[in-house]
Formats: C-alpha cells, structure tokens, sequence
C-alpha cells in the first residue's frame, strides 16, 4: 500500500481520538482492522503519523492558530484541523524532509476525499500561510 493510505488510516486515527475516549492504540488497531490490516509499511508509517502528530499535537495547534487567525482551532471541522495537523508534522517535526508541495499535495487529496466542498481550499489555505510564512 502507499503513503497516502497511510495517511488515510492516520486521518481516521486522530479524528476518532478527537471525538471519542479511546486510547492511541485502541483507536489505531479500530482503524487498521477496518482497513483490512494493510502491509508492515504502510501500517508502521500510519504509526508514526499517529504517534508523531500527537507528541506535537501543542505546537502545532499553535502553529495552525498562527496561520489562521479568524478562524479558532476548535471551530475548525476536524477532519480539516486533523489533515493540517499531519501535513504540518510532516513538514516540521517529521524525521524525514518532504517537499513542503508534495505534503500540501497529499493533504488537499485527503481533504477532497474527506472533507467538505470547501476543505481542500481551507487546508490548501492554512498550509500555503504556512509555506509563505517560512520563507519570509
């Protein structure tokens, strides 16, 4: 399987976690079951989407606030605070270096997929803030 179930199964993860008491492992093992338990690669990088997202989890809602700031981080729909919150793990804190357009690209995907007919503008807006901003 690829990265972007990955980041699919970390999406459905987060936004369970966001909603409901589950523990981190209950809510991910849920979430790979109803994904028919997907390949050691793709289970292992949804992990550490899941795992890194959440260790981060404060400074990246920091981060998101920074970059939109009519809209609060609670307001947001959580499918499209928990897409801005993986992408921007992926882009900040993650071991490994993507390229910021790649992420926002993947992120925007997610957002279609999940979101609502305005989410992928939203994301693609928060995360471009974001870009502009570092590169100033």
């Amino acid at each position: 399987m690829s990265r972007r179930k990955s980041r699919e199964m970390a999406l459905q993860t987060l936004f369970q976690l966001d909603y409901n008491t589950a523990d981190k492992n209950e809510a991910l093992q849920a979430v790979l079951s109803e994904n028919n338990n997907p390949g050691e690669n793709t289970r292992e990088y949804t992990e550490y989407l899941v795992t890194g997202t959440q260790e981060h989890l404060d400074e990246i809602d920091v981060i998101i606030s920074e970059v939109s700031s009519e809209w609060k981080i609670d307001r947001m729909a959580g499918i499209d605070r928990n897409i801005a919150r993986i992408a921007i793990y992926e882009m900040n804190f993650g071991s490994e270096q993507l390229s910021p357009n790649v992420v926002i690209n993947e992120a925007v995907e997610l957002a279609k997929m999940f979101g609502t007919e305005d989410s992928s503008r939203f994301v693609n807006g928060i995360l471009g803030a974001l870009v502009k901003k570092s590169t100033k």
